[in-house]
């Protein structure tokens, strides 16, 4: 079975991807909103900053999880996938990611 993170972030491509049908990203909006729960703002066509902070975020101290995600970009046993994971939710927090 797929990563869920993977797959919503595979959406969220799909939202911001400017070479995408009109039709691919409705279908995409839907699927996060209706079975990941993730809104979308009105507009942007893409998830709402908050909705993704929140996600990340909830019950957790922010500056551990920042810091978590920046160590996660720096260590070299990690997977480029969950870099670049890191780096995605890094830039929803409002956060600019580090250099590798």
């Amino acid at each position: 079975m797929a990563n869920p993170g993977n797959v919503i972030g595979g959406y969220k491509a799909t939202i911001s991807n400017p070479t995408v049908s009109n039709q691919a990203k409705e279908h995409a909006k839907e699927v996060l909103e209706e079975e990941y729960n993730i809104p979308v703002a009105e507009g942007t066509r893409r998830p709402s900053q908050t909705a993704i902070t929140n996600e990340a975020v909830e019950g957790k101290n922010p500056g551990n999880v920042v810091g978590g995600y920046k160590a996660t970009i720096h260590n070299p046993r990690v997977s480029e996938s969950a870099k670049e994971h890191a780096r995605e939710t890094l830039d929803a927090m409002g956060v600019e990611p580090p250099e590798d």
